[in-house]
């Protein structure tokens, strides 16, 4: 248990970091982008106001830049010797009818028509092409693209982005190391707790065995001087479930600590889960009830016997215990992907389904008056699940509709 609290703390803190660094990354470069757009659709405009001051007059479509004219736009006189752009026009057929090429040298006329037709197959007036960033104007005769030469700012973002990738994965690797080195200080306080916890239990269990024994005697000897009655009946029966209710609880404490079994040998699971099967028949045939069987043969697992009998013995008597009779209590033994797979069926009868989550936690009841007629204490299926992961597997319950529940552990 102390192990799997670890990795979840562990876990949890490095999806909190993820997230935080997910976050910071995310506006760094959306605010740059944001930016750097922004920087180049001014650019634009102060290009877009140059051509309005300096067009043709005597076109009968919107004027472009005379050739040989310096491009003198913006208010940086050294930005415009670095600003390259060419702009195009179009009629209202989107047929070019002009272009603009002196304020760039990489983009032929073919060029030029390739980024028009492009700009014009996107729904957005503004965005970018290969490195040019584009805005569409649109007037009575005509539509006016600027497309501006964004390539250094385009590198530029897309560098910012490289090196926040980087950064980000070099941090989440450092903070891993570190969380991992400081991981077990940081739980020390419950381990410590629930140590405490098992020890108490273990100590409780071996001190309640004492008393109980005494009564049991006690009780003995009543019934020879007094003969039964249902008083003696039931403290005799109490004490029975005083007993189990130790034992289980001192076995859950043992089986408490996720890791690997200490006993790891290959069994025939076969066998032993035949073993477990003949010892609860008489208890179903007892109630009235059926089981029926479906079990692999010759299939063999690596692990601690008795404890996986031990799981499918809280599994079928659970089954048992809790069905309604009306159809049998099937048990279905084999092997997939490697791991065996145990299910064990059988049909009820809860007018509220289960919540099935909860079903292996200590104490937990269906029946929220906890009612133990059945006879159980509601630890059986938290030692199954405590069995299932010492396995490294993994043990889960269904019971949608309140009439049929399936458990399944996989070892």
């Amino acid at each position: 248990m102390i192990k799997k609290i670890r990795w979840r703390f562990i876990w949890t803190s490095m999806l909190a970091f993820l997230l935080v660094i997910l976050l910071l990354g995310s506006l760094v470069n959306i605010v740059n982008y944001c930016v750097v757009t922004n920087r180049n659709d001014e650019t634009i405009k102060y290009i877009l106001e140059f051509e309005n001051k300096s067009r043709t007059d005597g076109r009968s479509t919107r004027g472009m830049l005379p050739p040989g004219m310096p491009f003198s736009g913006l208010p940086d006189e050294e930005a415009n010797y670095m600003t390259r752009f060419f702009i195009v026009a179009l009629d209202q057929d989107d047929m070019l009818i002009a272009s603009s090429m002196d304020y760039v040298a990489s983009i032929s006329e073919e060029d030029a028509v390739n980024f028009t037709y492009k700009a014009l197959s996107r729904k957005a007036s503004r965005g970018y092409i290969d490195g040019y960033r584009y805005a569409r104007f649109e007037y009575e005769d005509a539509t006016l693209i600027v497309f501006l030469n964004s390539t250094r700012e385009i590198q530029s973002m897309e560098s910012l982005l490289l090196m926040t990738i980087a950064i980000s994965v070099g941090s989440l690797i450092l903070v891993f190391v570190l969380v991992l080195l400081f991981s077990k200080r940081a739980i020390r306080p419950i381990a410590q707790n629930m140590e405490l916890q098992k020890r108490f239990i273990t100590d409780a269990g071996h001190e309640l065995k004492t008393p109980l024994t005494s009564i049991s005697t006690s009780l003995d000897v009543i019934e020879m001087e007094h003969g039964n009655d249902e008083w003696t009946a039931n403290i005799r029966q109490q004490i029975g479930r005083l007993k189990g209710l130790v034992g289980e609880l001192v076995t859950l404490s043992k089986l408490d600590e996720v890791k690997p079994v200490n006993i790891k040998e290959e069994f025939d699971l076969t066998a032993a889960a035949w073993e477990i099967v003949e010892v609860h028949m008489p208890q179903a045939k007892a109630s009235g009830k059926e089981i029926i069987t479906n079990i692999e043969d010759n299939l063999t697992i690596t692990g601690d016997r008795s404890s996986v009998q031990q799981m499918l013995s809280v599994l079928i008597d659970n089954a048992v215990k809790y069905s309604d009779g009306r159809e049998p209590v099937r048990i279905n033994i084999h092997k997939s992907h490697g791991k065996a797979k145990i299910v064990v069926y059988n049909s009820c009868d809860y007018q509220t389904p289960p919540d099935t989550d909860r079903l292996f936690d200590r104490f937990y009841r269906p029946d929220e008056s906890r009612n133990s007629s059945t006879g159980g204490n509601g630890i059986g299926l938290a030692i199954a699940r405590s069995v299932a992961e010492a396995h490294s597997g993994k043990i889960t319950a269904s019971c949608p509709d309140g009439k049929h529940m399936t458990i399944t552990a996989e070892i």
